[in-house]
């Protein structure tokens, strides 16, 4: 196999970014969904609310690699801890669902992610958040950070759950409402709620955003901030919506859980976009190391860098999270998902390795 330069990994040496935690509680939010807390590490782990955690599992002989967002806010909560909603036949949710008990040490690679916003106690803005399902994780943290940070500010959540008992973190809900009064109103819609519930109910759709933003928030107010997480469907609509109210893009944060990196790639194939595949000699730099390789035709930058047992780092690898992050230093990729990255990421150059292919020759590309 022709690799001139390429150098194995060691085992167990991992860089910086990756890190040990200890599970200190294991809480069981749903029937389907535990939020597992960790010990604070030496020295405390920094993060932002909203960004989440990759977890690093070997499960029946294959590693396997997760991101989960962190439902705590670093400002509120002594201990970092991530939501895990059970997936029909998902290896690593339900493994942590069914075996992660106090006292267990898991690898993860430190917090990640742009579904974030600073704070000023000074501020006095409007904060929308749509989320349905797990949506709900990284929202949590962000509610709960701008509550103690910005006094004038009010958050109106509008959350979509399937039923009442399918409600994550309904309690703790309650209780902030109870604590911040009208800074903070909860509105639930349920898909299949029972007879006895009078709230909204049925599929979220435009008009009932509308109705909630109308008797909730004046959406043309100076310094509004708009968070929206959940499945494609509660997405495809909020952002729709949204943007419909003339809310500027700047002004609207989101965080996919899903991403169909193949339908994509076969759509920008169709409309001509996309470079020919060949396999291509690259070099790629990962923390001062230089690895030298082919991608064959048709692979990502990742695959190939893994197949060639090159330590990459990743987690998602369908283009929505920036665990694979590199800067493009010289030649051109064919990037098919750039979800991830903010637009002046972009602007700077970087790249997501798990779903870019090379376009050209003297690719060069450094990951810190």
């Amino acid at each position: 196999m022709f690799n001139l330069f390429k150098k194995k990994k060691e085992e167990n040496n991992k860089g910086d970014q990756y890190i040990s935690l200890k599970v200190r509680e294991v809480v069981k939010e749903t029937p389907d969904t535990v939020t597992i807390f960790f010990e604070q590490p030496e020295p405390y782990l920094e993060y932002k609310a909203g960004q989440y955690l990759t977890v690093i599992f070997d499960i029946n002989g294959k590693e396997e690699r997760r991101s989960y967002s962190l439902c705590t806010s670093p400002f509120v909560d002594s201990y970092p801890g991530i939501t895990v909603k059970r997936v029909k036949d998902g290896v690593v949710s339900n493994y942590l669902n069914d075996h992660i008990r106090p006292g267990k040490t898991i690898d993860i690679m430190k917090p990640l992610g742009n579904f974030t916003t600073d704070y000023h106690s000074k501020n006095k803005r409007n904060f929308v958040m749509i989320a349905g399902g797990s949506g709900i994780t990284p929202i949590m943290g962000i509610t709960k950070s701008v509550l103690v940070n910005e006094p004038e500010s009010k958050v109106t959540l509008l959350y979509c759950s399937r039923s009442e008992e399918q409600i994550i973190f309904k309690t703790e809900l309650e209780k902030l409402e109870a604590n911040y009064g009208d800074r903070l109103m909860v509105i639930h819609n349920l898909s299949q709620p029972s007879g006895t519930w009078t709230g909204l109910k049925g599929r979220l759709d435009a008009s009932k955003i509308k109705d909630v933003l109308d008797s909730t928030v004046d959406v043309k107010a100076e310094g509004n901030k708009f968070f929206v997480c959940g499945p494609e469907g509660l997405m495809d609509v909020s952002l729709e919506t949204l943007k419909g109210l003339g809310i500027p893009d700047e002004s609207v944060l989101e965080e996919s859980f899903y991403n169909d990196l193949e339908a994509k790639e076969k759509e920008l194939k169709a409309e001509g976009k996309l470079s020919p595949e060949l396999t291509r000699e690259i070099e790629v730099t990962v923390e001062g190391e230089v690895f030298v390789f082919e991608v064959p035709a048709g692979k990502t930058i990742l695959e190939a860098g893994l197949d060639e047992d090159v330590d990459m780092p990743y987690s998602c690898q369908s283009g929505l999270c920036t665990a694979c992050r590199g800067r493009l230093l010289s030649g051109k990729v064919d990037m098919i998902e750039d979800a991830g990255l903010s637009q002046s990421e972009i602007d700077e150059g970087y790249i997501l390795c798990c779903s870019s292919k090379p376009a050209s020759s003297d690719i060069k590309i450094v990951i810190e």
